[in-house]
């Protein structure tokens, strides 16, 4: 993997809201630096995670050493990096997608996975994730099937999707025990390659 440059902002899928929900928060919080943990918390309960283009691009956005962004995600056990799973299953929770049976949509993720929402299958095929709001409303019920919002998605809908990844048949026939706990990233800080070639005493500033 080529290293990542600080301040090296990505430029997210336009068609894709989430990013609009991430940058709300930083400019209420006037992209100030000292907002960095509300942000990255805005920022999980968005996407379910912290990847490297998130943390990217939360570092560009608000002017902090990708190092500094990479160290908070990974010194806080609230944070995690990476789904466990092969495939993420996020449900979006948000007032407009309850209303119209969010928690349908989950139950059924969970009948089918066998996991609660936070936990990977004992299969390691899915993890699944809920989210806050990922601001597509106007859409909802939404669900975030590897990285793709699917609206207007129903239960039929999302337990087809979810055993074309599993090959699990039938309503609960073949169904994995209950699922594992993703493991929030706690202690030091591994090695990663998006903090190859940033020093301890980096304190340079996007232009």
């Amino acid at each position: 993997m080529v290293p990542l440059l600080d301040y090296e902002k990505p430029s997210p899928p336009p068609d894709d809201r989430r990013w609009k929900v991430v940058d709300r928060t930083m400019r209420s919080h006037g992209y100030e630096p000292h907002a960095l943990i509300q942000v990255l918390h805005t920022a999980q309960e968005t996407f379910g995670y912290l990847d490297e283009e998130v943390m990217r691009y939360v570092a560009a956005s608000m002017r902090v050493p990708l190092s500094q962004v990479y160290g908070v995600a990974t010194f806080y056990h609230f944070f995690t990096l990476k789904p466990q799973g092969e495939h993420t299953c996020v449900v979006c929770t948000g007032t407009a997608c309850y209303i119209k049976g969010a928690d349908s949509l989950l139950a059924a993720v969970e009948e089918v996975t066998g996991a609660k929402a936070g936990e990977t299958s004992a299969d390691g095929k899915v993890s699944v994730v809920t989210a806050r709001c990922i601001g597509s409303c106007g859409l909802a019920p939404v669900a975030v099937l590897d990285g793709e919002a699917v609206g207007k998605i129903d239960v039929d809908g999302i337990k087809e999707r979810i055993r074309e990844w599993t090959s699990i048949a039938g309503d609960n026939g073949g169904a994995p025990p209950a699922g594992i706990p993703t493991t929030p990233v706690e202690g030091p800080a591994p090695q990663n390659p998006i903090i190859e070639g940033v020093t301890a005493h980096d304190t340079r500033r996007a232009s």
